[in-house]
């Protein structure tokens, strides 16, 4: 069984499809895909589907649900199943909820974690190839918002709100590396994206005044940052944070420590030590202006 998350809610079994059309079956299918072979209680369903104030019927209308699931499971299983599985053995009852049985491989949010956590250990080793071949292939995973066609009730939108935290920390990080491996003009185009649509996020508009300044567009660099003042001021009545503007003056005066990075084997400049977790936001070489 195959499921997918991190855009719209797919799961086929056989090849089939057995995402249900009711909205509320659909979320009980992504809420017990979320944490696959663990037991999701009766509580937590109750607190998904109906808030603080589940209905005298809910324990009841919650088996129709099940039910209702598991008759989908079964149409696909009859497609042919040769380890002669039946649906509850797919969609198990336990002690006080249910649990979906599936490896957690064959659902995409488990490998998106595998593969940051995967990313992060690289990341903090200074191996900067590694890392952004990990945080890549994490983000490649995305098709859209997580549960982006589900109606969210409590515990899907805490969920949902998560990975996508994860998922933009993901981002930053993998720009942090591919910045230090001197990729700062590949990166133009996708930066440029990011800002437009999150001109009030001042790592991505750091990064991208040191994509510009380093293709040799400081001009243009310069207007980034005051395009995110102004949007700070006019929004939010604030001015950019100490390091951005530590960060801006450093491309006023061309600071050389703005420079673009030699090239480097494994992610780590010959003769360097891997720079120690949380030194950098934007590249090693900037830690003493962007540091908080």
């Amino acid at each position: 069984m195959q499921i997918k998350l991190l855009g719209h809610l797919s799961a086929r079994l056989n090849h089939r499809s057995v995402v249900p059309s009711a909205a509320k079956q659909r979320q009980i299918l992504a809420l017990l895909a979320l944490t696959p072979g663990q037991v999701v209680t009766v509580a937590r369903l109750f607190e998904e589907l109906w808030g603080d104030h589940p209905p005298r019927s809910a324990p009841t209308t919650l088996q129709t649900y099940i039910l209702q699931l598991r008759g989908k499971l079964t149409k696909a299983l009859a497609e042919g199943d040769e380890d002669g599985r039946t649906a509850k053995d797919i969609l198990v009852t336990r002690h006080g909820g249910y649990s979906l049985a599936v490896e957690p491989e064959c659902v995409d949010v488990h490998e998106f974690r595998r593969l940051a956590r995967a990313g992060r250990t690289a990341f903090d080793a200074g191996d900067d190839r590694a890392a952004s071949a990990y945080f890549g292939r994490a983000l490649e995973l995305w098709h859209g918002e997580a549960l982006m066609d589900l109606p969210l009730g409590r515990v899907l939108e805490l969920e949902a709100n998560s990975l996508e935290q994860t998922r933009l920390g993901l981002l930053g990080r993998r720009i942090d590396a591919d910045l230090r491996l001197g990729r700062h003009t590949e990166l133009l185009g996708e930066l440029l994206t990011l800002v437009a649509r999150n001109p009030m996020h001042e790592s991505l508009s750091a990064q991208l005044m040191t994509a510009l300044y380093r293709s040799g567009h400081t001009a243009r660099a310069l207007e980034t940052f005051q395009q995110l003042r102004s949007t700070l001021i006019s929004a939010l009545g604030v001015e950019p944070a100490p390091w951005v503007r530590r960060l801006h003056q450093a491309i006023l005066v061309g600071d050389p420590a703005l420079d673009p990075p030699v090239a480097r084997r494994g992610g780590v400049q010959d003769g360097q030590q891997p720079v120690p977790a949380g030194t950098s936001r934007t590249g090693r070489e900037l830690a003493g202006y962007l540091a908080a």
